[in-house]
């Protein structure tokens, strides 16, 4: 069995430079990917593009997509608008397949939910869809993005497949999403973190996170990113920075104790 990753490079918001910054995490030493079939956000084409110019054996890749519904797309729909949700996920996920040119995915995630509260039928369909990739083998996981905790725990009830991966934008005034995470807990499910650093500029200015900065040398991302590793959280990082890329990856060269992650885990939550 492939082994769970350490770190996700996540592909959102770079268009025409898609291509090379993909080629650069992977030679940067970066072997999970993250996409999604929505090209308002995401060229997946060229996630593909990148991987197919790389030698790496898919064997050694983590791919991880992502189905998204109507009001999250552009005009660029990889979907028949008018066909059943059912539908839609299939057409979607055998496009991601194409562009990414590969047989199967090691995850695929519904990108978020249609209501702010709650589940509809249509994330129920959905979820019964991607429950029918899987029983085909095509996909290795189904989990979710943009969750909250009711959804998440919803979701775990109704599904014959419970979800195997959630990933959220991560807030440090929440805690780093511990609510989301500790239903994780319970359920076996793994948490994907994203926006660590882009959502907590605030952490930066806290006296107590610049004091283990100063301490261990590391740089205030690489702390950040160890504190979430360490609280089991998978790292998600979409930086255009080969420096950067390989500063996050040696974010575990210098270890923090306990204490420094119980600093970072609880140095902005309210409540």
């Amino acid at each position: 069995m492939k082994a769970i990753p350490q770190w996700l490079y996540g592909t959102a918001w770079k268009e025409q430079a898609t291509k090379d910054l993909v080629v650069k995490a992977l030679e940067s030493g970066f072997r999970a990917i993250d996409t999604a079939n929505q090209r308002k956000h995401y060229f997946e084409a060229a996630v593909g593009d990148a991987l197919t110019a790389s030698s790496i054996d898919r064997q050694d890749l983590f791919l991880q997509s992502k189905f998204t519904f109507r009001p999250g797309q552009d005009d660029r729909l990889p979907y028949n608008p008018d066909a059943r949700v059912r539908e839609q996920v299939e057409q979607s996920f055998t496009r991601s397949l194409e562009h990414l040119g590969t047989d199967y995915l090691d995850s695929l995630l519904l990108h978020g939910p249609m209501l702010r509260e709650g589940l509809s039928n249509d994330d129920l369909e959905a979820w019964a869809a991607m429950e029918t990739i899987y029983h085909s083998g095509r996909v290795k996981a189904i989990g979710v993005s943009n969750f909250s905790a009711s959804q998440l725990e919803d979701l775990n009830h109704h599904a014959a497949i419970k979800p195997a991966w959630v990933q959220n934008r991560c807030y440090a005034v929440t805690g780093w999403d511990r609510d989301v995470r500790e239903v994780c807990q319970r359920h076996g499910i793994g948490y994907q973190g994203f926006s660590l650093l882009t959502a907590n500029p605030a952490v930066g200015q806290q006296p107590a996170f610049q004091a283990i900065v100063a301490k261990t040398g590391l740089t205030a991302a690489q702390v950040i990113f160890q504190s979430a590793q360490r609280m089991k959280i998978l790292p998600l990082t979409g930086t255009s920075s080969p420096e950067h890329m390989l500063e996050d990856l040696a974010c575990n060269k210098v270890s923090l104790t306990e204490d420094d992650v119980t600093i970072v885990e609880n140095i902005l939550l309210t409540g």
